[in-house]
């Protein structure tokens, strides 16, 4: 017995024990993806255009849902795709571009505009007034490894069930540039050029995503903090046949260009 042992009584020796277990840090279980979806979906909206509400009966125009976004920084900033926002709006009646919130019926329009825009890396910034409303955190992209666990959260075939956000979960299956998704040579526009001589790389993902889902944050599921955004999803055969026939393949943005376009955005 070492001379340590000799010294101590047996009483102490217990007592040191019970200090030493007591010290040992102790494990803190991850909050469950349950969890972190109840936290992501306040900050999930629908990004879109909507007509005045206070238009005549008969001339009032339905609301679209082009896609999702989510809400960031001060509560009043909403990520999206570029691709997501229209190309023209009906100003003789007043159409305007519009962020959704809330949940089924108690969803609130808010009318939206361009804050920043980066169609290379197919983003968009859209600022709100009024009131911020939940925020998710950004999360540091360059860390994430294939084989990590994502989920993402949206409205994967728009507004046809009302506003109710669906998550999906999945994996990162590859990290590789980022895919011209036209269907011929014939859609190829300048940004897809400008993509071809400038790849950058993107995350595809096992998971399934549908076009309403463009927009959506994917993010740690144990944390919630967002490390993407859906991009595109790989079509096999039309744009027409991807709810009846999706390929399981997404694309996602990573959120290090997102970083940068709010970076380009006066506080």
């Amino acid at each position: 017995m070492s001379r340590f042992f000799r010294l101590i009584s047996v009483p102490a020796l217990a007592a040191l024990v019970c200090i030493v277990a007591f010290i040992q840090p102790v494990p803190v279980s991850a909050a469950s993806l349950a969890d972190v979806i109840e936290s992501v979906r306040p900050a999930i909206v629908g990004v879109g255009t909507s007509y005045p509400p206070r238009q005549p009966i008969g001339d009032r125009r339905p609301d679209s849902l082009r896609g999702t976004g989510f809400v960031v920084g001060n509560g009043q900033l909403i990520v999206t795709n570029y691709h997501v926002l229209p190309e023209l709006l009906d100003h003789d009646n007043q159409q305007m571009l519009a962020v959704f919130s809330g949940r089924g019926r108690q969803a609130r329009v808010h009318p939206a505009e361009i804050a920043a825009q980066d169609p290379v890396h197919d983003l968009a910034v859209l600022r709100i007034t009024g009131s911020p409303l939940p925020t998710l955190t950004l999360g540091d992209s360059d860390g994430v490894r294939e084989g990590d666990a994502v989920a993402f959260t949206g409205f994967p075939i728009g507004g046809v069930l009302g506003l109710y956000p669906v998550t999906h979960r999945g994996m990162v299956s590859a990290i590789t540039p980022v895919a011209r998704t036209a269907d011929a040579a014939r859609d190829l526009n300048a940004v897809q050029l400008q993509r071809m001589r400038n790849p950058f790389d993107v995350f595809q993902l096992d998971a399934t995503a549908y076009p309403g889902n463009s927009g959506s944050p994917v993010y740690d599921p144990a944390t919630g903090k967002v490390i993407g955004v859906v991009n595109s999803v790989f079509v096999k055969e039309s744009r027409e046949s991807v709810l009846e026939r999706p390929s399981g393949i997404s694309y996602v943005i990573p959120v290090t260009w997102v970083h940068q376009l709010l970076d380009r955005i006066a506080p």
